[in-house]
């Protein structure tokens, strides 16, 4: 039986959170048949990103009521806009319901809770919104993905592909997982070097975070309230 990974397609992500892990699985689908992969959204229309690219679902929401995996990527004042889209919390819901993973990227982990599937576990999203988390009834952790029970959740944008390449050595086992990387070429040298955590002053971004909040949900008070008192 073929085993589909649905990737959420919504107005306003950042391409990154959809296309990295995308690839990756992808490349899992090519060298599996077993698996495929599709990009479901509410119609067929383009969607406009946080960049100048536009992006064209697969498939409906309509076709495919059962995925094996829902991965859903996230994005910036357009995703928190979204937590109050009753009908893709909807279908997310009813997705989850038979999914053996539920997967998100950056802020798609808050459509996750906004949808009721972190109660009570670990997850994590980006850093500068990581707090929120706890407002679904999540335990934030500052880790670059992590798994629990059926939910996997990463951190921001990039972190992305380092979920999907654990989430295909889960499903395909570690030489095939291996494969997708080399055939990816995933091999991060950033020119700057990593980022030093210890340094990086994550308070000095709450107050843009609170802002692209009250400017995504300002004709949701109720929900505005609960995520920022």
């Amino acid at each position: 039986m073929t085993k589909t990974l649905a990737f959420v397609l919504y107005p306003g992500i950042t391409p990154l959170d959809l296309v990295g892990p995308l690839q990756v699985l992808s490349a899992l689908a090519q060298m599996d048949p077993s698996f495929e992969v599709v990009v479901v959204g509410r119609d067929l229309s383009p969607l406009g990103t946080d960049t100048p690219l536009k992006v064209t679902p697969s498939h409906t929401f309509d076709q495919v009521a059962d995925p094996f995996a829902l991965l859903v990527p996230g994005g910036t004042e357009p995703t928190l806009a979204a937590l109050a889209d009753e009908s893709l919390l909807d279908w997310i819901r009813q997705a989850a319901r038979t999914a053996e993973v539920v997967g998100s990227v950056c802020t798609g982990s808050l459509l996750l809770g906004a949808a009721g599937l972190l109660e009570g576990r670990k997850a994590t999203t980006h850093w500068g919104v990581r707090d929120l988390l706890a407002k679904f009834g999540a335990t934030p952790v500052a880790e670059r993905w992590v798994q629990d029970g059926p939910v996997l959740t990463a951190a921001g944008v990039s972190a992305g592909i380092d979920m999907a390449l654990h989430l295909v050595e889960r499903l395909a086992g570690e030489q095939t997982a291996r494969m997708v990387q080399l055939f990816i070429e995933y091999d991060p040298q950033p020119p700057l070097g990593g980022i030093d955590w210890r340094s990086v002053d994550l308070d000095s971004f709450k107050p843009h975070a609170r802002a692209m909040v009250e400017a995504a949900l300002a004709d949701h008070p109720a929900l505005l309230a609960r995520l920022t008192t």
